[in-house]
Protein backbone atom coordinates (compact mmCIF):
# COMPACT_ATOMS: atom_id res chain seq x y z
CA UNK A 1 0.00 0.00 0.00
CA UNK A 2 1.31 3.81 -1.02
CA UNK A 3 1.68 5.70 2.05
CA UNK A 4 1.51 9.46 1.10
CA UNK A 5 0.74 13.17 2.64
CA UNK A 6 -2.44 13.69 1.65
CA UNK A 7 -1.95 17.39 1.92
CA UNK A 8 0.90 17.39 -0.66
CA UNK A 9 -0.69 18.27 -4.21
CA UNK A 10 2.74 18.77 -5.92
CA UNK A 11 3.61 15.17 -5.70
CA UNK A 12 -0.03 13.80 -6.15
CA UNK A 13 -0.20 16.01 -9.50
CA UNK A 14 3.05 15.44 -10.99
CA UNK A 15 4.94 11.99 -9.55
CA UNK A 16 3.93 9.13 -11.40
CA UNK A 17 3.71 5.71 -9.59
CA UNK A 18 4.08 2.68 -11.10
CA UNK A 19 -0.12 1.78 -10.00
CA UNK A 20 -0.64 5.23 -11.70
CA UNK A 21 -3.80 4.32 -14.83
CA UNK A 22 -1.57 6.28 -17.34
CA UNK A 23 1.08 3.60 -17.84
CA UNK A 24 -1.03 1.10 -18.22
CA UNK A 25 -3.89 3.26 -20.54
CA UNK A 26 -0.86 4.71 -22.59
CA UNK A 27 -1.54 2.44 -25.93
CA UNK A 28 -5.09 3.20 -25.84
CA UNK A 29 -4.18 6.83 -25.93
CA UNK A 30 -2.18 6.60 -28.39
CA UNK A 31 -4.86 4.73 -30.60
CA UNK A 32 -7.87 6.93 -29.50
CA UNK A 33 -5.46 10.35 -30.48
CA UNK A 34 -4.94 8.72 -33.86
CA UNK A 35 -8.34 7.59 -34.04
CA UNK A 36 -9.63 11.34 -33.40
CA UNK A 37 -7.02 13.09 -35.56
CA UNK A 38 -8.17 10.52 -39.12
CA UNK A 39 -11.83 11.20 -38.06
CA UNK A 40 -11.20 15.16 -37.39
CA UNK A 41 -8.99 15.17 -40.83
CA UNK A 42 -11.87 13.07 -42.90
CA UNK A 43 -14.39 15.59 -41.71
CA UNK A 44 -11.81 19.00 -42.41
CA UNK A 45 -11.04 18.02 -45.97
CA UNK A 46 -13.36 15.82 -47.25
CA UNK A 47 -16.92 15.57 -45.37
CA UNK A 48 -17.48 18.93 -44.57
CA UNK A 49 -21.03 17.61 -42.27
CA UNK A 50 -20.26 20.89 -39.76
CA UNK A 51 -21.72 22.93 -43.22
CA UNK A 52 -25.51 20.68 -41.90
CA UNK A 53 -27.39 22.28 -39.58
CA UNK A 54 -28.63 18.97 -38.49
CA UNK A 55 -25.14 17.56 -37.83
CA UNK A 56 -24.83 19.92 -34.86
CA UNK A 57 -27.12 17.99 -33.14
CA UNK A 58 -25.03 15.49 -32.83
CA UNK A 59 -23.23 16.26 -29.47
CA UNK A 60 -26.67 16.40 -27.44
CA UNK A 61 -26.27 12.53 -27.50
CA UNK A 62 -23.19 12.86 -25.67
CA UNK A 63 -24.49 15.44 -23.00
CA UNK A 64 -27.05 12.79 -22.56
CA UNK A 65 -25.59 9.65 -22.15
CA UNK A 66 -22.36 11.78 -19.72
CA UNK A 67 -24.76 11.72 -16.84
CA UNK A 68 -25.95 8.09 -17.35
CA UNK A 69 -22.01 7.13 -17.47
CA UNK A 70 -21.04 9.16 -14.72
CA UNK A 71 -23.61 7.32 -12.47
CA UNK A 72 -22.50 4.35 -13.76
CA UNK A 73 -18.55 4.77 -12.76
CA UNK A 74 -19.76 6.08 -9.56
CA UNK A 75 -21.74 3.19 -8.25
CA UNK A 76 -18.82 1.04 -9.89
CA UNK A 77 -16.04 3.01 -7.46
CA UNK A 78 -18.08 3.13 -4.37
CA UNK A 79 -18.65 -0.60 -4.29
CA UNK A 80 -15.30 -1.00 -5.03
CA UNK A 81 -14.14 0.83 -2.43
CA UNK A 82 -16.80 -0.90 -0.28
CA UNK A 83 -14.91 -4.15 -0.58
CA UNK A 84 -11.35 -2.78 0.51
CA UNK A 85 -12.58 -1.40 3.16
CA UNK A 86 -14.28 -4.06 4.40
CA UNK A 87 -11.22 -5.92 3.89
CA UNK A 88 -9.52 -3.95 6.11
CA UNK A 89 -11.77 -3.67 8.65
CA UNK A 90 -12.01 -7.42 8.75
CA UNK A 91 -7.86 -7.33 8.89
CA UNK A 92 -8.18 -4.98 12.01
CA UNK A 93 -10.46 -7.29 13.66
CA UNK A 94 -7.78 -10.12 12.55
CA UNK A 95 -5.26 -7.88 14.67
CA UNK A 96 -7.06 -7.08 17.43
CA UNK A 97 -8.63 -10.70 18.03
CA UNK A 98 -5.11 -11.89 17.64
CA UNK A 99 -4.24 -10.09 21.23
CA UNK A 100 -7.20 -10.71 22.76
CA UNK A 101 -6.23 -13.93 22.93
CA UNK A 102 -2.78 -13.76 23.55
CA UNK A 103 -3.74 -11.70 26.42
CA UNK A 104 -6.06 -13.66 27.78
CA UNK A 105 -3.93 -16.94 27.28
CA UNK A 106 -0.91 -15.49 29.27
CA UNK A 107 -3.37 -14.86 31.86
CA UNK A 108 -5.46 -17.97 31.77
CA UNK A 109 -2.47 -20.66 31.78
CA UNK A 110 -0.55 -21.81 34.35
CA UNK A 111 2.72 -19.87 35.66
CA UNK A 112 4.85 -22.48 34.74
CA UNK A 113 3.09 -23.98 31.10
CA UNK A 114 5.98 -22.58 29.30
CA UNK A 115 5.43 -25.11 26.61
CA UNK A 116 1.83 -23.75 25.93
CA UNK A 117 3.21 -20.51 25.89
CA UNK A 118 5.74 -21.31 23.11
CA UNK A 119 3.23 -23.01 20.84
CA UNK A 120 0.53 -20.25 21.29
CA UNK A 121 3.25 -17.69 20.89
CA UNK A 122 4.10 -19.35 17.41
CA UNK A 123 0.40 -20.79 16.34
CA UNK A 124 -1.32 -17.29 16.95
CA UNK A 125 1.25 -15.52 14.26
CA UNK A 126 1.20 -17.88 11.69
CA UNK A 127 -2.29 -18.03 11.33
CA UNK A 128 -2.43 -14.16 10.30
CA UNK A 129 0.65 -15.34 7.78
CA UNK A 130 -0.93 -18.52 6.50
CA UNK A 131 -4.02 -16.38 5.66
CA UNK A 132 -2.38 -13.72 4.17
CA UNK A 133 -0.54 -16.68 1.99
CA UNK A 134 -4.07 -18.10 1.13
CA UNK A 135 -5.71 -14.63 0.27
CA UNK A 136 -2.91 -14.22 -2.42
CA UNK A 137 -3.33 -17.96 -4.05
CA UNK A 138 -4.68 -17.88 -7.64
CA UNK A 139 -6.76 -20.97 -6.51
CA UNK A 140 -8.44 -19.05 -3.59
CA UNK A 141 -9.69 -16.17 -6.28
CA UNK A 142 -10.91 -18.72 -8.52
CA UNK A 143 -12.51 -21.32 -5.19
CA UNK A 144 -16.37 -20.87 -6.82
CA UNK A 145 -14.97 -20.31 -10.69
CA UNK A 146 -17.68 -23.61 -12.38
CA UNK A 147 -14.80 -24.09 -14.55
CA UNK A 148 -12.12 -26.61 -14.62
CA UNK A 149 -8.37 -25.13 -13.95
CA UNK A 150 -6.09 -28.03 -14.70
CA UNK A 151 -3.27 -25.51 -14.47
CA UNK A 152 -3.89 -25.28 -11.07
CA UNK A 153 -4.00 -28.63 -9.24
CA UNK A 154 -4.11 -27.35 -5.66
CA UNK A 155 -7.72 -26.04 -6.27
CA UNK A 156 -8.94 -29.33 -5.04
CA UNK A 157 -6.06 -31.05 -3.36
CA UNK A 158 -4.36 -28.16 -1.45
CA UNK A 159 -5.60 -28.48 2.41
CA UNK A 160 -6.91 -25.40 4.22
CA UNK A 161 -3.83 -24.20 5.83
CA UNK A 162 -5.36 -21.46 7.90
CA UNK A 163 -8.21 -23.97 8.86
CA UNK A 164 -5.79 -26.19 9.55
CA UNK A 165 -4.08 -23.81 12.08
CA UNK A 166 -6.91 -22.83 13.47
CA UNK A 167 -7.82 -26.45 14.31
CA UNK A 168 -4.70 -26.96 15.96
CA UNK A 169 -5.00 -23.88 18.54
CA UNK A 170 -7.94 -25.05 19.71
CA UNK A 171 -6.96 -28.43 19.79
CA UNK A 172 -4.52 -27.06 22.20
CA UNK A 173 -7.22 -25.45 24.07
CA UNK A 174 -9.51 -28.24 24.42
CA UNK A 175 -6.13 -30.05 25.71
CA UNK A 176 -5.81 -27.52 28.06
CA UNK A 177 -9.30 -28.15 29.77
CA UNK A 178 -9.31 -31.88 29.41
CA UNK A 179 -6.17 -31.78 31.48
CA UNK A 180 -7.67 -29.35 34.13
CA UNK A 181 -5.56 -26.37 33.11
CA UNK A 182 -8.31 -23.84 32.18
CA UNK A 183 -11.86 -24.30 33.73
CA UNK A 184 -15.04 -24.33 31.10
CA UNK A 185 -15.72 -20.73 31.79
CA UNK A 186 -12.50 -19.85 30.54
CA UNK A 187 -12.90 -22.54 27.55
CA UNK A 188 -15.79 -20.43 26.73
CA UNK A 189 -14.19 -17.48 26.60
CA UNK A 190 -11.29 -18.87 24.57
CA UNK A 191 -13.22 -20.50 22.06
CA UNK A 192 -14.86 -17.08 20.92
CA UNK A 193 -11.70 -15.65 19.80
CA UNK A 194 -10.48 -18.65 18.30
CA UNK A 195 -13.92 -18.84 16.58
CA UNK A 196 -13.37 -15.33 15.03
CA UNK A 197 -10.22 -16.81 13.31
CA UNK A 198 -12.09 -19.11 11.14
CA UNK A 199 -15.01 -16.36 10.59
CA UNK A 200 -12.16 -13.58 9.24
CA UNK A 201 -10.87 -16.26 7.12
CA UNK A 202 -14.53 -17.14 5.45
CA UNK A 203 -15.37 -13.00 4.87
CA UNK A 204 -12.16 -12.71 3.13
CA UNK A 205 -12.43 -15.13 1.25
CA UNK A 206 -16.09 -14.13 -0.11
CA UNK A 207 -14.35 -10.65 -1.26
CA UNK A 208 -11.57 -12.58 -2.86
CA UNK A 209 -13.66 -15.25 -5.00
CA UNK A 210 -16.75 -12.87 -5.55
CA UNK A 211 -15.54 -10.49 -7.77
CA UNK A 212 -18.08 -7.66 -8.71
CA UNK A 213 -20.59 -9.74 -11.45
CA UNK A 214 -19.04 -9.81 -14.95
CA UNK A 215 -22.26 -8.61 -16.96
CA UNK A 216 -22.32 -5.17 -15.02
CA UNK A 217 -18.26 -5.07 -15.74
CA UNK A 218 -17.70 -5.41 -18.95
CA UNK A 219 -21.11 -3.45 -19.36
CA UNK A 220 -19.14 -0.41 -18.77
CA UNK A 221 -16.04 -1.03 -20.05
CA UNK A 222 -17.81 -1.49 -23.76
CA UNK A 223 -19.62 2.00 -22.86
CA UNK A 224 -16.47 3.92 -22.04
CA UNK A 225 -15.55 2.81 -25.80
CA UNK A 226 -18.44 3.19 -27.54
CA UNK A 227 -19.10 6.79 -25.86
CA UNK A 228 -15.53 7.77 -26.71
CA UNK A 229 -15.51 6.61 -30.10
CA UNK A 230 -18.47 8.22 -31.27
CA UNK A 231 -17.77 11.05 -29.25
CA UNK A 232 -15.29 12.83 -31.97
CA UNK A 233 -18.05 12.48 -34.97
CA UNK A 234 -19.64 15.09 -32.26
CA UNK A 235 -16.66 18.09 -31.42
CA UNK A 236 -14.87 17.21 -34.78
CA UNK A 237 -17.92 20.12 -36.19
CA UNK A 238 -17.11 22.78 -33.68
CA UNK A 239 -13.85 22.04 -32.08
CA UNK A 240 -11.87 20.86 -34.91
CA UNK A 241 -8.36 19.47 -34.30
CA UNK A 242 -9.06 20.42 -30.73
CA UNK A 243 -11.53 17.34 -30.35
CA UNK A 244 -7.79 15.27 -30.22
CA UNK A 245 -6.87 16.25 -26.35
CA UNK A 246 -10.46 16.82 -25.40
CA UNK A 247 -11.13 13.03 -26.87
CA UNK A 248 -7.79 11.62 -25.28
CA UNK A 249 -8.43 13.39 -21.90
CA UNK A 250 -12.39 12.04 -21.46
CA UNK A 251 -11.51 8.84 -22.45
CA UNK A 252 -8.10 8.42 -19.52
CA UNK A 253 -10.90 10.25 -16.87
CA UNK A 254 -13.09 7.56 -17.69
CA UNK A 255 -11.34 4.60 -18.23
CA UNK A 256 -8.84 5.35 -14.93
CA UNK A 257 -12.00 5.41 -12.80
CA UNK A 258 -12.57 1.67 -14.31
CA UNK A 259 -9.20 0.77 -13.91
CA UNK A 260 -8.66 2.22 -10.25
CA UNK A 261 -12.28 -0.09 -9.28
CA UNK A 262 -10.35 -3.12 -10.59
CA UNK A 263 -7.63 -2.65 -8.83
CA UNK A 264 -9.03 -1.86 -5.22
CA UNK A 265 -12.12 -4.39 -5.37
CA UNK A 266 -9.38 -6.93 -4.69
CA UNK A 267 -7.51 -5.75 -1.48
CA UNK A 268 -5.65 -9.02 -1.14
CA UNK A 269 -3.66 -8.81 -4.03
CA UNK A 270 -0.32 -7.31 -4.65
CA UNK A 271 -0.66 -3.53 -6.06
CA UNK A 272 0.74 -0.77 -4.90
CA UNK A 273 -2.88 -0.31 -3.34
CA UNK A 274 -4.03 -3.08 -1.74
CA UNK A 275 -3.82 -3.85 2.06
CA UNK A 276 -0.20 -4.59 3.63
CA UNK A 277 -0.87 -7.95 4.78
CA UNK A 278 1.94 -9.15 5.35
CA UNK A 279 3.02 -5.71 8.08
CA UNK A 280 0.15 -6.56 9.61
CA UNK A 281 1.22 -10.07 9.89
CA UNK A 282 4.01 -9.30 11.27
CA UNK A 283 2.54 -6.78 14.10
CA UNK A 284 0.82 -9.24 15.00
CA UNK A 285 3.80 -11.48 15.36
CA UNK A 286 5.40 -8.79 17.63
CA UNK A 287 2.26 -8.03 19.52
CA UNK A 288 2.09 -11.70 20.28
CA UNK A 289 5.36 -12.38 21.13
CA UNK A 290 5.78 -9.11 23.38
CA UNK A 291 2.48 -10.33 25.53
CA UNK A 292 3.82 -13.82 26.02
CA UNK A 293 7.51 -12.60 26.68
CA UNK A 294 6.61 -9.94 29.16
CA UNK A 295 6.87 -10.74 32.81
CA UNK A 296 3.30 -11.03 33.52
CA UNK A 297 3.50 -14.84 31.92
CA UNK A 298 7.32 -15.71 32.76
Amino acid sequence: MIYYNTKDWFIAIFKIHKSDTFRALFPMLIFFGLYSWGVVYLETQYLQLSKNSNAQNITIMHTLLGFAISMLLVFRTNTAYDRWWEGRKLWGSLVNNCRNLAIKLNVILPQGDNASRIFFNQAIPLYAASLQKHLQKESTRLALDEKPHPELPELSNLQHVPNKIAESIFGKVNSLFRSGDISGEQLIILNEEVKSFTDICGACERIKNTPIPYSYSAFIKKFIFIYVGTMPFGFAFSMGYFTIPVTIFIFYVLASLELIAEEIEDPFGKDSNDLPMSKMAENIKGNVDEIFTSSNGA
